[in-house]
């Protein structure tokens, strides 16, 4: 059975993809109607039948396979990446890369993960199994549109599940050839993708799939979650951010300030753990933005395969005009940009600081996605940690300073994942994980892994 939904789809729709930072044609899939996801689904369920009777090791065997066909296309892929969702070419050939290396090592944790485990006490033997769930359905963002797309699609495959993944509309193509790399090697049926916009993922989402995995925004995190309760279908919702830095006194200000600018300008800004606001101690703030602004002025904007660029273009009108809309709002009421334009070239943002930001501006509240250094001064550390935890999201934050003030702040802050020093990523097998509305179950580490199967307690007489 082919990785596409049907033959009759070359009949169907087309879905166009286009280059964002010039808006030239790439290339098309075909839209699934809405319509056949159903039988999709329940095709997928049939299929799975003999995939969950596999061994953990035959299981990984396969998919390992894939994660090194990946590998070995990450000069090619990674072009057509870049192209499709406008990252430099470093950073798409990276991330095929990343994601075939990431299967590869993933397989065997996710085994371990999943394994029974025997308990015997008194003369009763107590066994935890992790069975499959049956069909999980994936829908995927487009800002790292297959590092993302393995982070769900492995474990749930691994748990012996098939799945039914539904990619963003922003970059369908490097999703149909991820999926595509992958069927070479799994059995036919167990790894399924439709194409569309919003009606094919309220399809999915409607459908008889067991679990919905999702990764975008809190808004269309609101309506899965709404939606799946009518049937209580399981879900691991990882939503957006609006991560705050706080720079208290005597912190390393040069290091903060390189950290404000790589965290705020990694891909663009399009990142669900980019800096989006920092919140800086008076008494450091003018060396702190000075630094700030010659940091930034090392990058630069523009397509990916030009030379020196360090940030390529938004990934759509929509976005572009969200983020300078927010920057507008910031300047008519009092902010000033320090570096950066709110009339930029067509299809980028280029780099941005802005300081002076305020707890009513609409930057200051609502997600920005975009490449800019948001920067506000404070006086009083506790109002400056209610600043930081004001606000629906709680994905991540960090704290620069002294290590036992920044210890104290740190454990005040309501996220779920927190850098003192340093960035948010940890070390090992931990979760990636959100408090508040920034995440609903989460990814990685094997309770995040274990969240992909049915877990069976088995107990008898020894």
């Amino acid at each position: 059975m082919p990785s596409t939904p049907s033959p009759e789809s070359t009949t169907a729709a087309m879905l166009a993809s286009t280059n964002p930072a010039n808006g030239d044609f790439i290339g098309t899939v075909p839209v699934t109607p809405a319509e056949w996801i159903p039988r999709i689904v329940e095709e997928a369920r049939e299929a799975a039948t003999g995939w969950r009777a596999l061994s953990f090791e035959e299981r990984g065997a396969l998919l390992i396979q894939g994660g090194e066909m990946l590998m070995g296309k990450a000069e090619a892929l990674g072009e057509l990446l870049s192209r499709e969702m406008g990252k430099t070419r470093a950073s798409g050939r990276g991330e095929v890369k990343s994601s075939g290396k990431s299967i590869q090592g993933k397989v065997a944790r996710v085994s371990a993960a999943l394994a029974p485990h025997t308990t015997t006490k008194h003369g009763v033997a107590t066994t935890v199994v992790h069975d499959p769930v049956g069909v999980c359905g994936v829908i995927a963002p487009w800002n790292y549109p297959m590092n993302m797309i393995q982070w769900m699609v492995v474990p749930a495959l691994m748990a012996g599940n098939a799945v039914v993944l539904k990619p963003s509309e922003e970059t369908p193509l490097i999703a149909q050839a991820f999926v595509d790399t992958l069927n070479e090697f799994l059995p036919p049926g167990i790894l399924r993708i439709v194409h569309g916009r919003d009606g094919q993922g309220r399809a999915l989402v409607n459908s008889t799939v067991d679990l919905i995995a999702f990764t975008g925004s809190r808004a269309v995190g609101v309506h899965i979650m709404a939606a799946a309760a009518t049937s209580m279908k399981r879900l691991i919702l990882e939503l957006g951010g609006k991560d705050p830095l706080l720079v208290l006194k005597g912190a390393d200000v040069q290091a903060a300030a390189d950290f404000a600018v790589s965290n705020s300008f990694d891909n663009t800004g399009q990142m669900c753990v980019s800096t989006e606001r920092v919140l800086v101690h008076q008494s450091l703030a003018d060396e702190f933005e000075n630094k700030v602004v010659a940091a930034a002025k090392q990058h630069r904007a523009g397509p990916w395969d030009e030379d020196g660029v360090t940030m390529g273009p938004m990934i759509h009108g929509t976005q572009r005009a969200h983020v300078l809309s927010q920057l507008i709002d910031a300047v008519s009421q009092g902010a000033r940009l320090l570096l950066g334009t709110t009339t930029p070239r067509k299809f980028f943002v280029d780099p941005t600081v802005i300081t002076g930001v305020t707890d009513e501006m609409d930057i200051a509240k609502e997600e920005t996605f975009g490449p800019v250094v948001s920067i506000s001064r404070f006086t009083d550390t506790q109002k400056a940690i209610r600043s930081a935890n004001a606000g629906p999201y709680g994905l991540g934050a960090v704290v620069f300073g002294a290590t036992q003030a920044a210890e104290e702040a740190a454990a005040q802050l309501n996220a779920g994942m927190i850098g003192i020093n340093r960035s948010i990523f940890g070390v090992g097998d931990v979760p990636w994980v959100g408090a508040k509305q920034s995440g609903f179950g989460y990814h990685g580490s094997p309770d995040g892994w274990r969240q992909f199967s049915q877990t069976r307690v088995i107990s008898r007489v020894e």
